[in-house]
């Protein structure tokens, strides 16, 4: 990718936070409303050779180099659902994207949601998102040519129309990633909180954006955050940062809120109730748009990994923390020099090589604690369920 290209999506975290990426011209008539009745305008849906059809194999290297293949296989018959909006992916020229998924768009739900399919049913909108291109501009100095109540709306309307055609009064997770959960933010707000929907909401897994809580009711609204396993009807949500790099004092983006009185949320998937532990990391040598992670990765020394994804188990362990008036997810690496495993992980925004301090492990929020996350829906699942 360009430097341009890069930097662009340093600022994926400015949508929701900066009203030039989110504004409409009052003169323009409004876009016609998209038909999610059509097949074409899903990205993924059960039953489908799709985007969240992707082969999900990993192969786990131990600190001692072994390996092992790690199958996977979807739960056709899941009991609860699970309802993602992607984040700022879209390479096409335009402030929003078109409806025509290409490989940023299909290669996204492979890394951050396909691996839910073990344990509930998978739905995924298409929808026309506040592209790369636009933020370029922002970044740029220029006026932003993107629509967020666009996107907003055609998440709306297919979050209405899943639950009219496809609910049947299923228990349902939502999950999204920076301006996906940007968007799911506002979609609980608006349409769920309060309402008689929210008795069929599981969780919302808010990843890769600052979720405001009042730290007096660990809450988002009504919404408590998930603090023990089993839990449903919550919230899990975080920004991850290397712990020996955090975020910069400066910073405006991850890990602080602008609402007085409020704190980003920050709940640990791997440790729900607080603490420290070890996450179960599913990395990939891909990007979330599709792109080769660079630099290129090696993840054993003479280990050759020919699986989609790998896990290096006990290698990274995490703990939120709040430091500096910033909330977060600290991640920790931990090298063995008589291991023959990598000493880092990918995930870095990259500028001419330098990492983006600002933006932390963007690039694999939802990768760093993919096991874990998985694991918490299965357990809420089985709770949900059994509660009916």
């Amino acid at each position: 990718m360009s430097r341009k290209q890069w930097a662009a999506l340093g600022l994926i975290a400015t949508l929701g936070l900066s009203t030039a990426a989110c504004a409409r011209n009052s003169a323009t008539p409004p876009p016609v409303p998209n038909n999610y009745a059509k097949e074409e305008n899903w990205l993924c849906r059960p039953g489908r050779q799709d985007a969240c059809a992707a082969d999900q194999t990993a192969t786990v290297v131990q600190a001692d180099g072994k390996t092992s293949v790690e199958t996977f296989k979807a739960d056709p018959n899941a009991p609860i659902d699970c309802f993602y909006v992607y984040p700022t992916v879209s390479s096409d020229p335009g402030g929003n994207s078109d409806m025509t998924p290409d490989l940023p768009e299909k290669a996204v739900a492979d890394q951050q949601f396909a691996r839910f399919g073990s344990v509930c049913k998978l739905y995924a909108p298409s929808y026309r998102q506040v592209t790369i291109a636009a933020l370029r501009k922002l970044m740029m100095g220029q006026a932003s040519t993107g629509d967020g109540e666009l996107a907003y709306a055609d998440v709306r309307d297919a979050w209405k129309d899943y639950l009219a055609r496809d609910n049947h009064g299923r228990g349902v997770v939502l999950i999204g990633h920076s301006q996906g959960s940007r968007i799911l933010l506002r979609l609980i707000k608006e349409e769920i909180d309060g309402k008689p929907v929210q008795k069929q909401l599981v969780s919302a897994l808010i990843l890769g954006m600052n979720t405001p809580v009042d730290p007096a009711k660990d809450a988002y609204g009504s919404l408590p955050l998930c603090r023990k396993a089993g839990q449903t009807g919550c919230v899990i949500s975080y920004v991850s940062f290397r712990a020996d790099a955090p975020p910069p004092p400066t910073s405006k983006f991850f890990g602080k809120v602008a609402e007085p009185g409020m704190k980003a949320a920050c709940v640990n998937p791997a440790a729900l109730a607080g603490g420290s532990a070890t996450v179960r990391s599913y990395f990939s040598d891909r990007t979330i748009m599709g792109t080769a992670m660079r630099p290129a990765t090696v993840w054993a020394k003479d280990v050759t990994v020919s699986t989609p994804f790998v896990e290096l188990p006990g290698l990274v362990s995490a703990e939120c923390v709040s430091q500096d008036g910033f909330d977060y997810l600290a991640v920790t690496v931990h090298p063995d020099k008589a291991d023959p495993r990598a000493d880092n992980i990918p995930g870095d925004l990259l500028v001419l090589g330098q990492p983006l301090k600002d933006w932390g492990l963007h690039l694999v929020d939802v990768n760093l604690t993919m096991g874990d996350l998985v694991s918490v829906v299965g357990e809420q699942s089985k709770a949900y369920t059994a509660a009916k």
